[in-house]
């Protein structure tokens, strides 16, 4: 079927600005992805899971240029010890980078695959992404697929020391970057995954993880910093039998951000945990949009996300629990909620359940108001000032999605940068 002409007109625009890497042992994925994308072509508002979200400047042949933000403020994750990968702009710097080699893991630049004939990488490139098309297209995904020019493949086969943490840096104006990575989590191996900065003026960033029979992930980020930036981003996980991945996202910053997580359930017992914390302030549009499959028996899955706005800022919800026939025991919880610090703030929200077995606990929820008043009354009459009352009830309203991060000292960091944020702002 043809696609509309102003979509295919878009989609031949913005492809015409990209060369496709071709050889190697991905260049079968990338065409494939390349086919996917012409086919269902590139999003715009007219699409269902756009229609909250204008696609327009993530999809444009022409970029928009984002200021480079400038700040005293430490870069997130600064203090701990990992192993550190860093992106200028969406190119691998070598020089600032750690050495890549770690007990527990092998990490490699997907660059370096291209020379390759044969590599474990050709089992996971683009197939996660390809699976996670349907019911719902994901046409940016499958652009990320075919294009990247960066990205990093980790298998991780034991237990590492220390996390693996992508450093995104932001220091041309007019950048825009592309970058995929994959990650394969061996039987009974575990790490964490940590992802900070912003990246680029418009970033697309696709991460494909692949956990086998209890194997666990553990992947935290923090987008900020510049507020003039652009992103969207894809996690599509898969799950063996009593496997974990935990994801939290914390986002402070950014004109417009789009997150999307697409999570398959395959093996019995397993646990899938998706949480995200955002606070936005003016000309902010922020889009969190899950999609989690359950297709084995006793999974567990949780959506948490909290957002506070003010000042015209936008927030959006679309999350899905999709519970396939025979998925029994399956245990779905699902909850969105938004602060509304003044009347020109909005949050919208789609949450769904789609169940076809029978012996399930599979909920959903989603409210918006505003601070409470008896709340912020008691404060006041024990001396504490308005802005500092609002920045305490704001920090316990988010407390709940913090809490899904189970690593006590990262999880006191990302509060630390709420309160500095929200201080910043009084």
């Amino acid at each position: 079927m043809a696609l509309p002409e102003m979509k295919q007109s878009a989609t031949d625009a913005r492809l015409g600005t990209l060369t496709l890497p071709e050889g190697g042992c991905l260049s079968t994925a990338r065409h494939a992805a390349l086919s996917r994308v012409q086919t269902m072509g590139l999003p715009t508002r007219r699409d269902e899971y756009w229609k909250y979200t204008r696609p327009d400047t993530l999809v444009n042949a022409e970029l928009v240029a984002a200021e480079v933000f400038t700040s005293d403020e430490a870069p997130m994750f600064d203090g701990f010890d990992r192993l550190k990968i860093v992106f200028v702009d969406g190119v691998f710097d070598a020089d600032a980078s750690d050495d890549l080699s770690l007990e527990g893991i092998t990490v490699e630049r997907l660059i370096d695959l291209e020379a390759k004939d044969i590599h474990w990488a050709t089992d996971l490139y683009g197939v996660l992404e390809a699976r996670g098309q349907t019911p719902v297209e994901r046409p940016l995904a499958a652009l990320n697929t075919a294009f990247a020019a960066d990205g990093i493949a980790i298998h991780v086969t034991g237990k590492p020391s220390k996390p693996i943490s992508f450093i995104y840096k932001h220091l041309d104006a007019n950048s825009d970057s592309i970058l995929h990575h994959i990650v394969r989590v061996d039987t009974g191996a575990e790490a964490t995954i940590l992802e900070n900065g912003p990246a680029a003026a418009r970033f697309n960033n696709v991460m494909e993880i692949d956990v086998a029979d209890g194997g666990k992930l553990h992947h935290v980020r923090a987008q900020g910093r510049d507020h003039e930036r652009r992103a969207a981003t894809h996690v599509f996980t898969r799950l063996g039998a009593e496997s974990v991945y935990k994801s939290f996202t914390l986002t402070v910053n950014g004109v417009l951000t789009r997150n999307e997580q697409v999570i398959e359930i395959n093996g019995d017992d397993a646990i899938a945990h998706v949480a995200g914390a955002c606070v936005g302030d003016g000309e902010f549009h922020h889009d969190d949009t899950v999609f989690i499959t359950h297709d084995a028996l006793n999974g567990e899955s949780r959506q948490v996300f909290k957002k506070v706005l003010r000042n015209g800022a936008t927030g959006v919800f679309q999350g899905k629990i999709l519970v396939k026939e025979g998925a029994q025991k399956t245990d779905g919880y699902q909850i969105s909620q938004s602060l509304l610090l003044d009347d020109d703030s909005q949050f919208l929200a789609k949450p769904e359940l789609e169940i076809y077995a029978d012996d399930v606990a599979c909920s959903h929820g989603s409210t918006s108001g505003a601070i409470d008043e008896e709340a912020l009354f008691y404060l006041r009459s024990r001396g504490v000032s308005a802005s500092e009352a609002t920045d305490l009830l704001t920090l316990a309203f988010l407390a709940e999605a913090v809490d899904e991060v189970e690593d006590d000292a990262i999880a006191e960091a990302l509060v630390n940068r709420l309160e500095g944020w929200l201080a910043r702002r009084r």
